[in-house]
């Protein structure tokens, strides 16, 4: 974080200094209590804070608070800062903080491949730049305000995640951190507990654009369905295309699947660029084109992206590959479940499980809210299309896909359960070194990530 003064904080809070010092310097800050880490940080708190034995290691502090506090209250190196609305001061200092610094910054939004394809961004960008960029998956609203004091006076650039919750979130995230870059990787159906509808959903990853103003670039799959349906009309920003079928500014040929994840040849201006990627699966080289396009945009050269996107390492549990039981192939891609990620995860099972019995152990798709229904039913419909020689689901909505599999004709042996601890006992029967594993959950789904580990073959 950038040092400064409480006299500039509660200035720029329009806040009343009710004891402490104006000329203490803030070093950190935090939105809740356990964010506190260090001394000399700022707190925004809702909350009235009644014991103060715990963060009394960390004095000297700044609290900014709507809350009353008694003479009797009022501590050495404390020091509070009394504003009308606590949540309005933390968002306004949010906003100021942003503002002080000049640098680009990437916002990446879309169903699945964000944190990938912010990874690779950031890897690429850290060669040589200072980089502050959101942490794995963690894009939480509340987080906004630690992302944004990682940038100081060194930081060179910034990419950071996006995403949908509820309509709204993409909108508010671009007004804090006021994005250059806006990525969507791709749009399925999902979080439409909230969004109500796959076109409200489509409308909130638009809010994009609204992000970026009319000055930003706005990168954005040529080759995907519902991104075709983003109302750019109005948007007067320059749009970047990337794609493998459609034309595109920058266009991924002679794709190949090799042993450390993917090779294909980047198409720009008329010039082609050889890439490795690690990580397998048409999905990765989308993932690895959006990258590219992001970091050409901030002066770096294809050949040298090209170099230090050999040395990526792809995130734990997207598609890793395992020897596991009886001699098998174990794909662990526990990480997320959408119907986006279900079609690019039995891609690749088709693909690397050519001759081989090819078995499907999938979880729930969550945070469909009533379309919980229809969204399985078409989950259903992409493995009887893709296919698969063993479909196994675990949970209640699960064995919907699984219900349709069997109603479509589709020839696969097709086995439901309620919970994972039958599967194990099921798959030592049925599986030997001439079968490829495809176990697909998200990452709040205990039993399949621990179905995944017991899978592997034991060191």
């Amino acid at each position: 974080m950038k040092p400064l003064s409480v006299r500039q904080i509660r200035t720029t809070l329009v806040g009343e200094l009710i004891q402490g010092s104006d000329d203490l310097i803030v070093h950190y800050g935090a939105y809740r209590l356990k964010q506190v880490k260090q001394k000399n940080t700022i707190l925004f708190s809702k909350q009235k804070i009644v014991d103060w034995g715990g963060l009394k290691k960390f004095f000297p502090l700044v609290l900014v608070t709507h809350q009353n506090y008694s003479q009797n209250e009022q501590l050495e190196n404390l020091t509070v800062i009394k504003v009308t609305d606590t949540e309005e001061a933390y968002w306004k200092f949010v906003t100021y903080y942003r503002g002080l610094f000049q640098i680009p910054v990437v916002a990446i939004t879309g169903t699945s491949g964000k944190t990938t394809t912010k990874d690779m961004i950031r890897h690429i960008l850290s060669a040589d730049k200072r980089i502050a960029f959101t942490n794995s998956s963690n894009n939480s609203r509340t987080a906004h305000l630690h992302y944004l004091l990682n940038i100081d006076e060194d930081t060179e650039a910034a990419v950071f995640e996006s995403a949908v919750g509820a309509p709204g979130d993409v909108l508010n995230a671009g007004k804090y951190f006021k994005p250059t870059i806006g990525i969507i990787t791709n749009i399925g159906a999902h979080h439409l507990n909230y969004c109500r509808t796959l076109e409200g959903y489509i409308h909130a990853k638009g809010e994009m654009c609204a992000a970026l103003g009319q000055k930003g670039v706005l990168i954005i799959n040529a080759d995907d369905h519902n991104s075709r349906k983003l109302e750019l009309e109005s948007y007067n920003g320059r749009i970047i295309k990337v794609g493998i079928n459609s034309s595109s500014d920058f266009k991924a040929t002679d794709i190949k699947f090799c042993k450390d994840g993917m090779q294909f040849n980047v198409q720009h201006m008329q010039k082609s660029y050889p890439m490795t990627v690690q990580g397998v699966g048409e999905h990765q080289v989308y993932n690895a084109l959006a990258a590219v396009a992001a970091v050409y945009e901030l002066g770096i050269n294809i050949s040298e992206v090209a170099n230090r996107l050999k040395t990526f390492r792809n995130l734990d549990k997207h598609l890793q590959m395992y020897e596991g039981m009886n001699g098998s192939t174990v794909l662990d891609d526990t990480w997320s479940m959408t119907t986006t990620s279900l079609e690019a995860a039995l891609k690749v099972l088709n693909e690397i499980g050519q001759g081989k019995k090819r078995v499907a152990i999938l979880g729930t798709i969550t945070d469909l809210g009533s379309w919980g229904f229809i969204i399985h039913e078409q989950a259903g419909e992409l493995i009887s299309q893709i296919g698969v020689d063993v479909l196994i689901t675990i949970g209640e909505h699960a064995r919907i896909m699984a219900d349709h599999v069997v109603r479509s004709g589709h020839n696969a042996q097709v086995h439901t359960f309620n919970n994972s601890i039958l599967v194990y006992d099921l798959l030592k029967k049925i599986v030997d070194e001439n079968t490829i594993i495809l176990i697909k959950g998200d990452m709040y789904s205990r039993p399949i990530i621990e179905l995944a580990v017991k899978l592997r073959k034991k060191k």
